[in-house]
C-alpha cells in the first residue's frame, strides 16, 4: 500500500487549484459545523495554511477527506477553547479603579511607606512579620530575640503609631 511519489507531489504543484477546488467547500462544511462566517472563513484559512505547510504529505486521492478533517478538528479545539472562557459583560465595570483613585491609593501607601520607614527597624520588622507574613508573636519574638510579651507591645505600638501617621493625611477618616 506505498503511494507513488507523483500522487503525492502533486499538490505542490497545483496549490492554487486545489484551493480553487476545494475551498467552497471547506467553507460550506465549516459554517454548517460554527454556525458563524466569520469562524467559518477563520477555519478555512487556517486548513490552507495547514495544507500548504504538510503540502508534501497530501494524498490527492484523499484531499477532500483530509481538508474536512482539518476543518473539524480546528472547529472542535476552537469549541474547547471557547468552552473555557467566559463571554465579558460589556455592562459591567471593568474593577479596575479609576485615575483619581489610583493616585489616591498609590499616595496612600508612599503615606504608609514613609510611617513604616520613620519606626525604629526593630518594631518595623515585628509589625511588618505580623501584619504582612501573619506570623504568630512566638516566631516573631525568636525572630528578634525578644519574650513574647515585648513582641506584642512592639506590634501594638508600632500599629498605634502608623495609626496616628496616617490620620494626618488629608481626605482620610479614622474609619477608612
Amino acid at each position: 500500500m506505498t503511494r507513488s511519489r507523483p500522487e503525492i507531489a502533486a499538490p505542490l504543484v497545483d496549490f492554487a487549484g486545489l484551493y480553487r477546488e476545494y475551498a467552497a467547500d471547506v467553507r460550506r462544511f465549516a459554517l454548517y459545523l460554527s454556525g458563524d462566517a466569520a469562524l467559518a472563513d477563520d477555519l478555512v484559512s487556517e486548513v490552507f495554511v495547514r495544507v500548504w505547510t504538510a503540502r508534501d504529505r497530501v494524498d490527492l486521492t484523499t484531499v477532500r477527506a483530509y481538508l474536512f478533517a482539518i476543518v473539524r478538528n480546528l472547529f472542535l479545539k476552537h469549541r474547547r477553547e471557547q468552552g473555557r472562557r467566559l463571554p465579558l459583560d460589556e455592562r459591567m465595570a471593568t474593577g479596575e479603579p479609576d485615575p483619581e483613585h489610583r493616585m489616591r491609593d498609590l499616595s496612600d501607601w508612599q503615606a504608609v511607606l514613609a510611617a513604616l520607614a520613620r519606626l525604629p527597624e526593630i518594631d518595623r520588622a515585628a509589625v511588618l512579620m505580623r501584619a504582612d507574613e501573619g506570623l504568630p508573636y512566638e516566631e516573631i519574638a525568636a525572630a528578634l530575640g525578644i519574650s513574647t510579651t515585648a513582641a506584642k507591645v512592639k506590634v501594638h505600638r508600632s500599629r498605634l503609631k502608623l495609626a496616628d501617621t496616617l490620620k494626618a493625611i488629608p481626605g482620610k477618616s479614622s474609619k477608612e
